[in-house]
């Protein structure tokens, strides 16, 4: 009987063992699992502030082929405020080409005057993602954009386009020297801007 007794209690204890080391292996299969998730959200995250970044920088580019192409009113193009999300210099309609407080060119012939205005008018529609339209919703947007033409202080030819959007969290502030969307997006760390100089040496 004593015997008997002592064999049960070891198969008691072997299923004991054999249960915790059960919840160990689950507890150990959650942490993991918790893990990559998180990976996973993160890596996702990553994706989109690329994915934003290629496309604002693609919008950047494509002001400075407009400027390029109608270069001898290039004064054309600055803007007093910024394009794109909620812009002040928009009324009515995005894509008229009659935009309040946008200052109205004087210089080169009309034509050239009116293609300016147009290729903002295009700039702005672009920001607000234009280019993909599903039914009737645009969804190519960044998330938050406006973009920016300035005269770069102390000179007569040299500009600068930039685009700024809303970041997916707080990193660190855009350079000082771009000033696009400042202030626009809570703090400036979760503002995130690209800029490309652009020097104008053909003004025929």
């Amino acid at each position: 009987m004593k015997r008997t007794h002592s064999m049960v209690g070891r198969r008691r204890g072997a299923r004991g063992s054999s249960l915790i080391e059960i919840l160990v292996s689950l507890l150990i299969l959650m942490v993991a699992l918790l893990g990559l998730t998180g990976l996973m959200v993160q890596s996702q995250n990553s994706q989109l502030e690329s994915y934003q970044r290629v496309q604002a920088l693609a919008l950047a580019q494509d002001m400075v082929s407009r400027i390029n192409a109608n270069s001898a009113v290039a004064s054309c193009y600055v803007l007093a405020s910024y394009l794109g999300t909620n812009s002040p210099l928009v009324s009515g309609t995005a894509a008229t080409t009659n935009k309040a407080n946008v200052p109205q060119c004087t210089a080169g012939t009309a034509n050239q005057q009116a293609r300016a205005n147009q290729d903002l008018a295009d700039w702005h529609d672009l920001i607000l993602g234009s280019a993909e339209v599903v039914g009737t919703n645009k969804v190519g947007a960044v998330l938050g954009a406006r973009g920016c033409v300035s005269l770069i202080a102390g000179t007569t030819n040299e500009y600068q386009v930039s685009v700024a959007w809303q970041g997916g969290g707080a990193t660190y502030a855009p350079p000082a020297g771009i000033t696009c969307g400042k202030d626009l997006y809570g703090t400036d760390t979760q503002r995130r801007a690209v800029s490309l100089p652009l020097h104008i040496t053909n003004l025929s």
